[in-house]
């Protein structure tokens, strides 16, 4: 019953407000067959399409996330202009940490969003207006993920729209920008579409096996997960796809 629940959760998730209706939907039927209809399939079905709603909606956002919304949306509109991905940034601060600022990853990664040390150090030595590193800083993390986003959009020119751009920004984020080069220059030596990441870059890499599970991974979360979520919510900046 797990792989129909999940890929039914995606789908209403993608749907946004409409899912939602089907949901409510959902429960009025649910109370119809409870009271008067038993019958065992169609009870396993609702019973499905219930849990599904439940992944899709009740798995919300922390509220943690909302004591730094308004300081992520000045910081992402001073980075990026009044349009900034204030949702995207929200998604990805989610996906790394969960909002939480004195986390640390197994592998060394730290803060709200996920600097490795040597990371934290190139960013304040890049760009000294941002302080010295400090990575269990909210503000300071936050800032320099706006930073760092935007180091890698400006060096990934030649995607096909904003949510291709966007889907590389974040494989750079997570995996580094000379991979996601690499991986385009193999897109394109297998007559593939370099421009565009979803079905075309993202199936080509050199990388571990681990590696790309997990970087392709955390690109869709974000961008087809979580963004939408972070939109409903009202925080600004839109879905790029």
């Amino acid at each position: 019953m797990i792989a129909p629940r999940r890929m039914l959760a995606g789908w209403l998730e993608k749907r946004g407000p409409v899912g939602w209706l089907l949901c409510v939907g959902l429960v009025a039927v649910a109370g119809w067959l409870l009271g008067v209809a038993r019958i065992a399939p169609l009870l396993l079905l609702v019973a499905i399409g219930m849990a599904a709603c439940h992944e899709a909606y009740a798995q919300g956002i922390p509220g943690s996330a909302e004591r730094y919304q308004r300081e992520l949306t000045r910081v992402v509109q001073q980075e990026w202009g009044m349009n900034g991905r204030v949702a995207v940034h929200g998604a990805q601060i989610h996906q790394e940490s969960a909002w939480r600022p004195g986390v640390n990853s197994p592998i060394g990664a730290q803060g709200l969003s996920q600097f490795m040390p040597g990371t934290s150090a190139w960013i304040a030595e890049l760009y000294p207006d941002l302080g010295p590193a400090a990575p269990y800083s909210p503000g300071w993390a936050m800032r320099a993920q706006a930073r760092y986003n935007k180091f890698h959009w400006n060096r990934l020119s030649g995607t096909a729209d904003q949510c291709e751009r966007w889907a590389m920004t974040l494989s750079a984020y997570n995996g580094g920008l000379g991979w996601v080069n690499r991986d385009r220059r193999l897109a394109a030596a297998a007559g593939d579409d370099a421009a565009r990441w979803f079905g075309h870059v993202e199936r080509y890499t050199n990388r571990a096996g681990w590696a790309k599970r997990e970087n392709r991974g955390y690109v869709r979360r974000i961008l087809l997960t979580l963004t939408p979520r972070y939109v409903r919510a009202g925080w600004a900046g839109g879905n790029p796809c």
